[in-house]
């Protein structure tokens, strides 16, 4: 929500979160680059195919536990062993939340291009109901959060822009969300990402 003040930190529902401008410029230069790393095969970067035979129209890329619709394993489609989450992501999960305790292992890297959108869908291939931590870096895009019985009304948009944090957990833990859109050409070169939107979400999966 943006005032004479500038843009506010939100509960956009309970449990659920939304604070602007969360990273600073190196916090997000520092994820563009790691997250160049992380797009480089074996394990790298690639457009999910569900199981309808659709393609995903994002693209993905997963640290700590590899996600392929609708599970985890430690491994990709072709036997290669997943990327290990680094320890200094996982502490940008916990001062999200801001809980010490928290243990985030799971990352999902999405990348969206101009065209990219992402269906309402819940977070619920987890065993834990710990909260999800997600980070927006490069072009704006219309983040729409709704409620945790269906994809219908009633729902939320907001526009996500670089360096903003939302978080979702409680009683929003498993509401659906999605993308609706991105905005290009709103983002800031300076980050190091010249067009496009990177979305980091921090979750806990809750298995061994």
């Amino acid at each position: 929500m943006e005032s004479m003040f500038g843009r506010q930190r939100v509960e956009i529902a309970p449990g659920a979160v939304h604070t602007p401008d969360w990273l600073s410029l190196d916090e997000q230069q520092r994820l563009v680059a790691a997250c160049r790393e992380w797009a480089a095969p074996p394990a790298g970067m690639r457009h999910t195919r569900l199981p309808s035979g659709g393609v995903m129209s994002v693209q993905t890329v997963c640290l700590g536990w590899h996600w392929t619709p609708y599970r985890y394993s430690r491994t990709t489609e072709d036997g290669s062993p997943v990327k290990p989450l680094p320890d200094w992501l996982a502490d940008l999960g916990r001062r999200a939340v801001g809980d010490p305790a928290h243990r985030p292992d799971i990352a999902l890297v999405n990348f969206y291009d101009q065209a990219a959108k992402m269906g309402m869908h819940q977070d619920k291939d987890e065993r834990s109901d710990a909260p999800v931590v997600s980070l927006s870096i490069g072009d704006s895009c219309v983040f729409r959060f709704g409620n945790t019985e269906n994809r219908n009304r009633p729902w939320t948009d907001v526009e996500l822009r670089s360096g903003d944090l939302f978080v979702f957990g409680g009683p929003s833990r498993f509401a659906y969300h999605g993308v609706t859109k991105t905005l290009p050409g709103t983002g800031d070169p300076a980050t190091g990402l010249i067009t496009g939107r990177l979305n980091i979400t921090l979750r806990v999966s809750g298995l061994d």
